[in-house]
């Protein structure tokens, strides 16, 4: 159990809906047994799909399957809604949930977005995000995690803020270190975020893991053959530690 140990891993990534780079075929098994090789506590996903129908039958959940035996503990945000089914965001966790909660921060009908949240059993608030592709949205949205979800915890809180924030022109990272405390697991090991999209030939930094009142151990991208195949995206890993066991009233 996590509760147990000061050590945390974790590993956030856009899976892409469970398809390969080319939208060509279904890598679900293929991503199981990545996201399994990196021995994580925590997944921060985004682009799962939650329900996706086909004719009279129903695909099961995609972080269901992911998570199987290994992550008992699961959360989902139902972000984007069409007529064949749903996707957004998940996280699955070894250590239990004490709560959890979706927040809508989607500006236009087109581009459904949304920040999913939760404080689990050791005390760390976990929030899994995807911000849209324009960068005023992005502001806006920003505006409304900081306002309607980190607002309403002590500063003191153990706080992760992982997945993809669009942010290739560093207007949102220079604010969350800037002006609210938080570290780039990345940027605190090597300058800067990492580059991670596109996973071929990675470009722009748009995926991240943000931390405040944890110690950082590690961090890097995860790279190699099977990873490059798998989404459009690169998945980043981090290793943080907590800074006490107290755990929460």
């Amino acid at each position: 159990m996590i509760g147990e140990k000061t050590e945390i891993k974790m590993c956030s990534y856009n899976i892409h809906k469970g398809f390969s780079t080319t939208n060509r075929r279904s890598i679900l098994k293929e991503l199981r047994y990545a996201i399994r090789s990196t021995d994580a506590d925590l997944l921060f996903l985004q682009e799962v799909v939650g329900e996706r129908k086909k004719a009279c039958s129903v695909s099961y959940p995609q972080f269901e399957y992911l998570a199987d035996k290994v992550w008992p503990h699961h959360a989902y945000g139902q972000n984007a809604i069409y007529q064949r089914g749903h996707h957004g965001n998940a996280i699955l966790s070894k250590e239990p949930f004490l709560n959890w909660n979706n927040l809508d921060i989607s500006l236009f009908w087109f581009s459904q977005r949304g920040v999913l949240y939760g404080q689990l059993r050791n005390g760390i608030i976990v929030v899994c995000i995807h911000l849209g592709l324009l960068a005023w949205e992005r502001r806006k949205q920003l505006d409304k995690l900081l306002a309607e979800v980190i607002a309403g915890f002590k500063p003191d809180t153990p706080l992760i803020i992982a997945g993809d924030f669009n942010d290739w022109n560093m207007s949102l990272h220079k604010r969350l270190v800037g002006e609210y405390d938080f570290k780039e697991v990345y940027s605190e090991n090597f300058g800067s975020p990492a580059k991670t999209f596109p996973a071929r030939f990675p470009l722009l930094a748009m995926d991240r893991i943000y931390f405040r009142n944890l110690r950082l151990k590690e961090s890097r991208v995860l790279s190699g053959r099977h990873w490059g195949r798998l989404s459009d995206h690169c998945a980043l890993f981090a290793s943080l530690e907590l800074l006490d066991q107290k755990l929460p009233d």
